[in-house]
């Protein structure tokens, strides 16, 4: 995160420092090439050789690389074979439990006289299971002497901390930190990115004393000490970035977008059957606001499944369109296009027949603009948009096209933002004279943090109540293993709603059509390697199954997202009519598909898809005045992880709360890691759920220097360090704008 150019020992190619072999080993299992990408690889916890590390909690790392430090309890050589063949086996305790280490072949004499009865050692190896205990097989270890001459000596050692590093097979934690102890002496030379009066102000330490105390702590008050100062680097470095995105943003110029009175958004609200809620006023004003500012709005709207996002980018659009401008609607899949057209088309009723015959005077027109088109219509809507006749085109990214030229483009509006690359959001802003006007929206919650993270270029608006008239959805887990007649059960049950006039969706992770069997191929492996799990559930199978029993009679049909455009439209028609009353689909009913005679879901290994993925399929159920019933069904012992967060989703409807569930249990750095596209996550130290308080406090501290000093030249060494992070691709990341 930080560099110096002007030192050449930390910039320099581990070869020279390590030999090739160890850096090549650095650098292709754990992404470190330089001296400084070193010192930026922080130990994940320490040991202390006073008191030993818990091996009652190894169980949890079962197939992971562990370091432990524990005292021999015994040693001894078995023979098999008929004596031709010889396993050394050491049982180690460390007080909270015990583990047994096991050495073959000719490799038991060197560990048989090193590791006697009372010897402590630290042991690294991947935890493996035999006969039901763990074990570790041919560890690698380093005694850990204690033959210090007099009792101070002793109380040290004792009480000293052993880093243990994040490590790999081919290279130990302890093998680590030596090569951390060769790079060390070059850290009096890094650059300190904090504005001294920050680091001051906020009684952080010195950057080169962080570094040290992160790697050779003698207390725990140093590891608090570095962390405290290393978290701080991170989250205001990232967050300058961030706050001179806003600050060039906030330079350009745009055409101001206000209402007319009595125009198209007053007539579009005149005829609507029913009354805004409180949260989609307070957001529409914010975002008219914006819209009538002489630069660009760059607002993320966030807003439960079902809160009426939608709505709200409507009239947004029907504002800039009164305004004379037009307006884009940007949607992942043609399956969400072809649906947000017709439901706005619906929802504007003659207002969206400008210029047609039995249209409104005031109205305009909305045209599709999507890939599979065919060529008449695709050639109208261009027309229409060049002419300016069209004010609302609602798209996939066949917007983006070199063909498709604006008469006046005054605001997108990004449906699902996370699906987009960044490079098809810009080609789209620049189809207009001046930058346009920006909304993005997402119906995935981000807790607070992560939006100031990973948006923190976008200003924010939150939409948390649901319409009148939304129903409540229960949600139960279904153990289809342990309690097969449960998921006997869960097909009466849509087989009840069905007779009851409503439809049902049962959601499949995999399409199993035979043209993703080289996929399948690699997802077999991985699942036998994942401990003889099966393959996933596929939509084609479970639709069969599903017609010749427990369905049987019932008209069912399958969507997903290799099928021809047309044929998917012409399904998802049938449902929406209600001609189809069970939908067997993959994930691509996720977003933004509106069927509110739905009200079961049925979600076949459940397990396999994440917190906030679940959170999303559910919405689509309950979008009507009968309540929803969302199944969950999965396989998974009871005591499992994956069944823990299957129970979190079960026990709250609320999306914040889940978004945060799944972040606390993923790692770190995905967080970060999908939206950097690809690039390793420079979060290194920073906990975007746990330091709220440390980000936030940044982000002030940013915009604060930025807004006093926007090209940093009083502080070169914030410069630097921000060149470290914005290199092109992380640039890429940061231009979510």
């Amino acid at each position: 995160m930080v560099c110096n150019e002007h030192v050449p020992a930390l910039d320099e190619d581990l070869k020279k420092t390590l030999g090739p072999a160890t850096a090549k080993v650095l650098a292709e299992q754990l992404g470190l090439h330089t001296a400084l990408d070193l010192v930026h690889h922080y130990p994940r916890r320490y040991a202390e050789r006073g008191e030993l590390t818990p091996l009652a909690e190894l169980s949890d790392q079962l197939d992971e690389h562990v370091t432990v430090v524990a005292q021999v309890a015994d040693a001894r050589i078995l023979t098999f074979n008929g004596g031709r063949g010889k396993r050394l086996e050491v049982t180690i305790t460390d007080g909270s439990g015990r583990l047994q280490l096991v050495f073959f072949g000719a490799g038991v004499h060197k560990p048989h006289k090193d590791l006697l009865p009372g010897t402590r050692a630290m042991f690294a190896g991947k935890v493996g299971m035999f006969n039901r205990k763990l074990q570790l097989s041919h560890p690698a270890y380093e005694p850990l002497g204690a033959d210090a001459s007099d009792r101070d000596a002793a109380t040290a050692f004792a009480n000293q901390l052993i880093p243990i590093y994040p490590a790999c097979a081919k290279l130990e934690s302890w093998k680590i930190a030596k090569c951390v102890d060769a790079v060390l002496p070059h850290v009096q030379e890094v650059v300190d990115p904090l504005p001294a009066a920050l680091r001051d102000g906020r009684a952080l330490i010195p950057l080169t004393e962080a570094l040290l105390k992160i790697h050779r702590p003698a207390t725990k008050a140093d590891i608090e000490d570095a962390r405290q100062r290393l978290k701080w680097d991170e989250a205001f470095v990232l967050q300058v970035a961030l706050a001179r995105r806003r600050h060039a943003d906030s330079q350009l110029p745009a055409v101001p977008r206000r209402p007319t009175p009595g125009g198209l958004l007053d007539s579009f609200d005149a005829k609507l059957p029913f009354t805004l809620t409180e949260g989609q006023r307070c957001v529409s004003k914010e975002i008219f606001d914006d819209l009538a500012t002489s630069h660009p709005m760059h607002r993320l709207l966030q807003g439960e499944v079902g809160s009426g996002k939608t709505m709200v980018a409507l009239r947004a659009m029907l504002a800039v369109v009164d305004s004379g401008g037009q307006a884009a609607m940007l949607a992942p899949t043609e399956v969400l296009a072809q649906q947000h057209h017709r439901s706005i088309t619906e929802m504007m009723g003659e207002l969206a027949e400008g210029g047609m015959l039995g249209g409104s005077d005031q109205g305009t027109k909305v045209v599709l603009l999507t890939g599979s088109m065919g060529m008449p219509a695709r050639r109208q809507a261009l027309l229409d948009l060049v002419t300016g006749e069209a004010g609302i085109v609602i798209g996939t990214h066949a917007l983006i096209e070199d063909k498709v030229q604006f008469h006046d483009l005054g605001l997108v509006v990004v449906d699902e933002q996370h699906r987009f690359g960044v490079e098809q959001r810009d080609a789209l802003r620049s189809k207009g004279k001046q930058p346009p006007h920006l909304l993005v929206m997402t119906a995935t919650p981000i807790p607070r943090t992560v939006a100031m993270t990973v948006f923190g270029d976008l200003e924010t608006s939150v939409l948390d109540q649901l319409p009148a008239g939304r129903s409540p959805i229960a949600t139960h887990v279904v153990p289809a293993k342990d309690k097969p007649h449960f998921l006997t059960r869960a097909w009466e049950r849509v087989r009840e709603e069905v007779e009851n006039g409503h439809q049902a969706y049962v959601v499949c992770p995999r399409i199993g059509d035979g043209d993703d069997e080289a996929a399948e191929a690699k997802k077999k492996k991985a699942a036998e390697e994942d401990g003889d799990r099966r393959p996933p559930l596929a939509v084609l199978e479970i639709a069969e199954q599903l017609t010749r029993g427990p369905l049987a009679g019932l008209p069912v049909e399958v969507l997903h997202g290799r099928m021809d455009p047309a044929d998917k439209d012409a399904v998802m028609r049938r449902f929406a009519a209600g001609e189809v009353k069970v939908l067997v689909a993959t994930t691509v009913i996720e977003v933004g598909v509106n069927v509110p005679n739905s009200t079961v879901m049925v979600i076949m290994d459940a397990d396999r898809f994440g917190v906030s993925q679940l959170h999303q399929l559910r919405g689509r159920v309950g979008r009507g005045s009968a309540p929803g019933l969302c199944l969950l069904v999965s396989e998974m012992h009871e005591a499992s992880p994956a069944r823990a967060r299957l129970a979190a989703v079960a026990a709250t409807l609320d999306g914040f709360e889940l978004s945060r569930i799944d972040l606390e249990q993923r790692r770190e750095g995905d967080v970060l890691g999908q939206a950097q596209s690809g690039v390793r996550s420079s979060l290194r130290m920073l906990a975007v759920i746990e330091d709220e308080e440390v980000i936030a406090q940044a982000r002030e501290e940013a915009t604060r220097v930025v807004a006093d000093d926007p090209e940093l030249e009083r502080l070169p060494g914030l410069r630097t360090a921000l060149d470290a992070l914005l290199d092109t691709e992380r640039e890429q990341y940061l231009e979510k704008g």
